[in-house]
């Protein structure tokens, strides 16, 4: 069976994300590997997991809805980062890096939310996408 979130350029972006993120917080320290990077991680995970788990929902509210969630997770990564930073765990070209995916993502997925919202059915059939998308 073929994942409709699978197809989303956002969900993409954000695995690609998410395993950047793993691969930075391999680096930590022992001291804050399993504090802030677990943090990191959970977030992190969490953007590509909320945009999964809306592309499989019935409506398009609900899809948007959790699409908000992924962007609410993306904020919390940052500022997750800000704090690595500050505490010089994280280099400032490794969150250069980090800080550009993380814009990618939110625009894409605000663009996403936009055109779920304009879309004129509240209904879809399972694993349907609302979108365009590229395959």
């Amino acid at each position: 069976m073929e994942k409709p979130h699978k197809k989303l350029d956002a969900w993409r972006e954000a695995i690609d994300l998410t395993l950047i993120v793993y691969h930075t917080t391999d680096e930590f320290s022992k001291e804050h590997l399993f504090q802030l990077s677990n943090q990191m991680r959970r977030a992190a995970l969490s953007v590509a997991s909320n945009i999964a788990e809306g592309a499989a929902r019935q409506t398009k509210k609900e899809f948007a809805n959790f699409l908000h969630i992924a962007q609410a997770s993306l904020s919390e990564l940052d500022t997750q980062l800000e704090v690595a930073t500050r505490l010089n765990l994280l280099p400032e070209s490794q969150w250069s890096k980090l800080d550009a995916k993380m814009n990618r993502i939110d625009k894409l997925l605000t663009g996403l939310i936009k055109h779920v919202r304009a879309a004129k059915s509240q209904r879809r059939t399972p694993h349907h996408s609302p979108l365009p998308l590229h395959p």
